[in-house]
């Protein structure tokens, strides 16, 4: 890092951005300012990664933005594997095999991201994962055992003050300071609520739970290391054995007694297995996770009773089978910070904002935030945009948009673990016949199994105050685009990856290579009136279907690309190690876009502005210019 020429800050190294904590959401806003060329350094307070696996679940937003970072084939061969069906159990019998009153497929794309709906993975090899991408590129600098104890800033820089992994006390400047360091790090706790940062409940809606998490190690039993197990006698396999008592696919057990959650995660051959349950209010949270307790609570689960197999004794898994690697407490709420930023310090992930835990969007909102502020922390240390841009006007519209999704993923978790803890028997009766009533009509039963995702992606919308928002609203900007497959590649890989460099892309989206020429005569002038900002290589052709037409010279060698249907992905690499496309509709992005040639895509996947009409493309160019060099919008 290059050393300061301020002689009253003559021990200061200077970096453009410093991360406190390297956890994902750390992680991954490292590795995607270094994929921009903006240099970070990441001080991490532990000297390794945990080998503790806290977070288990990943939405498909979360595997898009990994997949962002070139991450893909790690995702289903050392990190996870898909989640499949979630399963809701209802009563009080102690039966994971019983049938469930309400099952979402998570195995579809029907999402829009062109991925499944969940993954379960491992978060250990997922950190692992991030940092190599960090440690790859060039830009990202990761230093552990390192505590901050210090932090100021002034008008242009913050002053942070660490000791390093030999006890030394350093000193280092960036432009930014970023608190990746969850919600009880020095950032937010420390340094932020003295100047009037602080969680708040998150819209108007009140949850808080002790819950014990659960992570255990299973081996199998074999007829060597048990030969008296009932099972043998039967015929069963110790694989068998294992799918029976830790079934495929995750269980919410709707007890009213003791509300759960269960199912297995990460890569199968590791057998990792989850049990969580709610601790009641006349309950030690700690004492609840200790063994015997545990025993009490979760064991009843892994006994059958023997006439499900025809014996006469009740069939117990063997306990010396299960290793524990977590039995904990944790107080779980809807919390979200009043804001994410002050002056030139920043939050993100877990010290901005707190999930409970029924919607799998801990790690994927903080992935999130990472994505859509590393491009403005990326555009805030472009030395081409105007001094006079207020980083604070840039950073506040960076989290009163993510606010706008929060609220919304904030909101269905806590109905789904309204939906799982419910111990009203008048309102558990409701629930369950109208499920019932509603899975006879075909339609409601296909939204009901999909999960919701048929809501389709985020559209932001701009802020009622004074603060602009990123996008043309008046050229339908802030909708997140949907991911589809070109060929035999992802189309954000097409729009955003190779050499392209700009910030901002332009995807050119045509009905037939008839249109070509149209479209090149309407965007011939965009390299110039985008001022750098878009360039050539920028532009990103896609045709919904090739017709055999003479196409100009001048189109070879561009980025022009053609849909690809569900079966041609299925038969692709990208297919390998997870489901084949269910419900994908290659035509969605066109029907989002609603037939518009040009769109304008920010990095973080949202539309700045989408038109057709030439004149249209001018004004969404010079409004991008605009925005990018004046921090304003026309």
């Amino acid at each position: 890092m290059v050393e300061s020429t301020d002689p009253t800050e003559s021990e200061c190294e200077t970096t453009a951005i410093l991360i406190c904590g390297c956890g994902p959401t750390g992680a991954m806003l490292s590795a995607y300012l270094g994929q921009m060329s903006i240099p970070n350094i990441v001080l991490e307070q532990e000297a390794d990664i945990t080998t503790d696996p806290r977070g288990i679940a990943l939405d498909e937003d979360g595997i898009r933005l990994m997949q962002g970072l070139g991450v893909y084939e790690e995702i289903y061969t050392e990190i996870g594997t898909c989640m499949h069906l979630f399963k809701f159990v209802d009563g009080s019998a102690y039966d994971l095999s019983r049938q469930a009153f309400l099952e979402m497929d998570y195995a579809t794309t029907e999402g829009g991201t062109g991925h499944v709906g969940f993954i379960c993975h491992k978060q250990p090899a997922l950190e692992k994962t991030l940092r190599s991408k960090m440690a790859a590129n060039g830009f990202s600098e990761l230093r552990s055992r390192c505590s901050v104890t210090g932090l100021r800033e002034d008008e242009n820089w913050t002053y942070c003050e660490y000791t390093d992994s030999s006890g030394a006390t350093r000193r280092v400047r960036s432009k930014f300071f970023v608190g990746a360091d969850g919600k009880t790090g020095y950032t937010r706790k420390k340094y932020l609520e003295s100047r009037g940062v602080y969680m708040e409940r998150a819209h108007n809606a009140f949850y808080e739970e002790t819950w014990v998490a659960l992570n255990w190690k299973i081996s199998l039993p074999t007829k060597a290391t048990h030969p008296d197990f009932p099972l043998w006698a039967l015929g069963y396999t110790a694989e068998e054995v294992y799918d029976l008592f830790f079934p495929v696919n995750f269980r919410f057990l709707c007890n009213p007694a003791r509300p759960a959650v269960c199912g297995r995660f990460g890569p199968p051959a590791d057998r990792l297995w989850r049990f969580e349950f709610v601790v009641r209010r006349d309950e030690r949270g700690e004492e609840m996770a200790e063994p015997k307790m545990v025993k009490k609570i979760v064991f009843p689960y892994l006994k059958h009773p023997g006439r499900r197999y025809g014996l006469a004794q009740d069939v117990q898994f063997p306990e010396d089978c299960i290793q524990v690697l977590r039995s904990r407490p944790f107080m779980f709420s809807a919390r979200s910070c009043n804001k994410w930023s002050e002056g030139r310090v920043i939050l993100c992930g877990d010290a901005a904002h707190v999930f409970p835990p029924f919607g799998g969007q801990g790690i994927a909102s903080g992935f999130r935030d990472a994505s859509s502020l590393a491009w403005r922390l990326a555009f805030l240390c472009n030395p081409s945009r105007s001094p006079s841009i207020s980083h604070s006007s840039i950073l506040t519209a960076w989290y009163l948009e993510r606010k706008q999704q929060l609220e919304k993923s904030l909101a269905t978790t806590i109905e789904n673990g309204r939906f799982v803890t419910e111990t009203n028997p008048l309102k558990i009766f409701i629930r369950n016949w109208s499920l019932w009533l509603m899975q006879l009509i075909p339609s409601w039963r296909h939204e009901l199994r999909l999960g919701r995702r048929k809501e389709g992606m985020v559209r932001y919308q701009q802020d009622a105050g004074n603060t602009p928002f990123p996008f043309l609203a008046q050229l339908n900007g802030g909708l997140c685009v949907s991911q589809v497959y070109y060929g035999v590649v992802f189309s954000d890989d097409a729009i955003f990856g190779g050499k392209k460099k700009g910030l901002f892309q332009l995807l050119v989206y045509l009905k037939d290579d008839r249109e070509l020429t149209g479209a090149m005569a309407d965007i011939a002038g965009v390299e110039t009136l985008a001022r750098g900002w878009l360039k050539d290589a920028d532009v990103t052709i896609v045709l919904e279907r090739e017709g055999g037409y003479q196409v100009d010279e001048r189109w070879k060698g561009r980025s022009v690309y053609t849909l690809a249907s569900g079966e041609e992905f299925a038969r692709s690499r990208l297919c390998n190690g997870r489901p084949e496309p269910q419900f994908y509709d290659p035509y969605r992005l066109g029907k989002e876009l609603k037939g518009n040639r040009y769109t304008i895509i920010r990095p973080d996947r949202f539309v700045f502005a989408s038109c057709s009409k030439r004149e249209e493309l001018q004004t969404a160019v010079e409004g991008m210019v605009a925005y990018l060099t004046r921090g304003e919008l026309n």
